[in-house]
């Protein structure tokens, strides 16, 4: 008997171990090639990891070319409900296609469900994804701080409750003051960032590519660090190399 696996949001998957995959989210990309590069039919203008992958392109995560996923015949495609639209997952699974959508909030969660998705490739645990299992389970800390994390300006958001990045940074031993906001990613008003009290505001490269000429001028309250959006928000092969990366950026 075919063994059945629930992605992130409950959703089955029956079918024998795809062979094609078509990626809508960089991180999952970047995950599948560490795993078995054989499998990727196809990938976003975004994935940009790992250099050089040379796999037919189907547009953004937002407006992925539908047409160009369907012309590609996968047997799978990953998704995540962040990243990709709801509507271009529910038009793929009508087209027959079926959809992998992944939705972790935390570390743990993250590592489960890419233990998941690989057991649905019917590949055995690969050794990055052992190996960051281990760097998480202790990983390394910054002294505790309270901290803001902006991802975008014009409107200033920041990360919320029960965010991925925000559990990721919270084990490193920084702690979000909007943990306990009503949403996920709170919109501030013009003036309201330098009012925030925090000790720390963190600028993350992406989705908004903050620099030090953009953005710190907001946040007169809090010292500024900037660090990598691939090893906060990704979850993936990055995940091995976050803990060091982050706390290095994060104490500097």
């Amino acid at each position: 008997m075919t063994p059945v696996w629930t992605d992130d949001r409950g959703t089955a998957y029956t079918g024998p171990p795809p062979r094609r995959v078509v990626s809508l989210v960089p991180s999952l990309t970047e995950a599948i090639a560490a795993t078995d590069a054989g499998l990727l039919a196809g990938a976003t203008d975004w994935c940009t990891h790992p250099a050089g992958l040379d796999v037919p392109r189907v547009g953004g995560t937002k407006w992925p070319d539908l047409a160009r996923v369907l012309g590609l015949r996968p047997d799978l495609v990953v998704a995540n409900a962040e990243e990709n639209r709801a509507e271009d997952v529910e038009a793929l699974r009508v087209a027959g296609i079926p959809v992998w959508v992944t939705a972790p909030a935390t570390v743990d969660q993250a590592l489960d469900s890419l233990e998941r998705l690989c057991s649905v490739l019917d590949r055995p645990r690969p050794g990055w994804l052992a190996r960051a299992r281990e760097v998480w389970a202790e990983p390394p800390t910054v002294p505790d701080v309270r901290a803001v994390v902006p991802i975008w300006r014009r409107p200033w958001m920041v990360l919320g409750r029960n965010t991925f990045a925000g559990d990721l940074l919270g084990r490193l031993g920084v702690h979000n003051v909007f943990a306990q906001a009503a949403d996920r990613y709170p919109r501030l008003a013009k003036d309201e960032p330098a009012r925030v009290d925090a000790e720390l505001v963190v600028f993350p490269d992406e989705p908004y590519a903050f620099t030090p000429e953009d953005g710190p001028e907001a946040w007169p309250q809090a010292r500024a660090v900037f660090v990598s959006g691939r090893h906060l928000t990704w979850y993936g092969p990055s995940l091995v190399e976050a803990p060091e990366v982050l706390v290095s950026q994060l104490s500097r």
